[in-house]
């Protein structure tokens, strides 16, 4: 461990990410579970993305916005997964404090920019479902391009700020990460500085962003149930209700944990338990995601198909020729 001495303090300059270093016997196990899973996370939102630019029938408000999630997806699911391989196949699971810091960087990016994302699905949601004769006139392309460039840079912002106050803070022990990867709470908790400032921040985004987000995200779907029970004929309200269990879908496992995780009181300590919900949202949802809109979504199955049907072709083509 690299420290300095500073006036009887040793401040740490490293961390130990505690991992699941509590299942020694099965970590090789878990090291094929975990590569698994991150190989189909990317390869799902990888080929989406591909579907999405090639499928000229794709090439709406709707994709455009699953476009971006596929890229927050794969993203965030690359800041923590490879390490945490890396960390099953060794003993030595220490992380310096400006590799730690990028970590959160990185992550909280994508995690914060998603949760502002869903919250546009779902106003796209509402416009399509509940004003289609005006759908096109309001979610143009600018449009679009104007919500995925705010949610971006909210997302980079709101990190950056965090990040960035992190500086002030000085570690001086204990240097055990209880996770997989650096998340701001965890971090904050080993800060032998006063957090005070920190944790106002963390109040003010979730007040001011956080909120609003999610008020954005869930209230449309008051409205658009209300069309949708309006909608004469079942096939009707079949069709417009599909739409929208997908992304529902996605909101609630994704809001799920993070209200697990974030917005109970810190445990003590840390079980099983927090590991399982920590590797929900950075493991499994980023998998889910392409699973649920591909699953219940004609159109992307129809893409894909016509995808394979084309090379298939192009295979037998070059082979006829040769």
């Amino acid at each position: 461990m690299i420290n300095i001495s500073l006036e009887n303090q040793t401040v740490l300059h490293e961390f130990f990410l505690l991992g699941f270093s509590d299942f020694p016997k099965i970590r090789y196990i878990l090291f094929l579970i975990f590569s698994l899973i991150y190989l189909m996370t990317l390869t799902g939102n990888l080929l989406m993305l591909v579907l999405i630019h090639n499928d000229s029938r794709l090439h709406n408000p709707m994709y455009f916005f699953l476009g971006n999630l596929a890229c927050l997806d794969a993203g965030s699911s690359s800041v923590t997964v490879p390490r945490m391989l890396a960390d099953l196949l060794t003993e030595i699971r220490t992380i310096s404090l400006p590799a730690c810091r990028a970590q959160v960087f990185f992550f909280m990016t994508f995690a914060c920019s998603e949760v502002f994302l869903l919250a546009g699905m779902s106003f796209d949601r509402y416009v399509a479902i509940c004003q289609p004769l005006h759908y096109i006139q309001i979610m143009s392309w600018e449009v679009c391009a104007q919500l995925v460039s705010v949610v971006w840079a909210l997302g980079f912002s709101y990190s950056l700020i965090h990040t960035f106050c992190t500086h002030r803070l000085t570690f001086c022990g204990p240097n055990i990460i209880q996770g997989f990867f650096c998340d701001l709470p965890l971090l904050l908790q080993l800060s032998c500085t006063d957090t005070f400032i920190n944790i106002l921040l963390i109040i003010l985004a979730v007040l001011f962003l956080g909120l609003p987000a999610l008020l954005i995200t869930f209230i449309p779907y008051i409205h658009i149930f209300r069309t949708i029970m309006r909608i004469p004929t079942k096939e009707g309200k079949h069709k417009a209700f599909s739409t929208c269990v997908s992304h529902l879908s996605v909101v609630f496992i994704y809001y799920g944990t993070i209200w697990f995780t974030y917005l109970r009181p810190a445990p003590s300590h840390p079980g099983i338990s927090d590991s399982l919900v920590s590797v929900i949202y950075t493991v499994i949802t980023p998998l889910l995601n392409p699973l649920i809109y591909s699953l219940r979504n004609k159109e992307l199955k129809g893409a894909l198909r016509n995808t394979l049907h084309k090379h298939f072709h192009i295979g037998t083509d070059i082979r006829l020729r040769l």
